[in-house]
C-alpha cells in the first residue's frame, strides 16, 4: 500500500503555451498532503515532438487541460523515453474523488 491515497487521469489533454495548444496523452496523479495543506500532482506526458521543441526553447510551464478540468503545469527535463515529468501544487487538472463518509 502507498503512503498516500492517489487520484489520477490517464488520457487526452491539451498543453497550452501562451496561445499555441498541444494535444498530449498524459498519466497523471496527485494526493493530498495534510503537512502543508496542499494538493500535489505530477505525471508523463507521452513522447511529443512538439512539446521537447518548446521545451528545449525555453518553455518550463503550460496549461494542462483535461476532460474534467484544468491547471498550470511545471515540465521538467525528459526521462530516456522522451516522455516529460509535468507537475503542479494545486487544484489538479482533473476532477477528484470525493472521500466516502463514513
Amino acid at each position: 500500500m502507498s503512503e498516500h491515497d492517489e487520484d489520477g487521469y490517464t488520457g487526452e489533454a491539451t498543453l497550452v503555451f501562451g496561445s499555441d495548444e498541444v494535444n498530449v496523452e498524459v498519466d497523471l496523479r496527485g494526493y493530498f498532503q495534510p503537512i502543508d495543506g496542499r494538493y500535489h500532482w505530477y505525471g508523463r506526458v507521452k513522447k511529443n515532438d512538439e512539446v521537447t521543441s518548446r521545451v528545449e526553447g525555453g518553455a518550463r510551464t503550460a496549461l494542462l487541460h483535461t476532460p474534467t478540468g484544468q491547471a498550470e503545469g511545471t515540465l521538467t527535463d525528459p526521462d530516456p523515453w522522451g516522455r516529460y515529468r509535468v507537475g503542479g501544487i494545486s487544484t489538479p487538472p482533473y476532477k477528484i474523488e470525493e472521500p466516502a463518509e463514513h
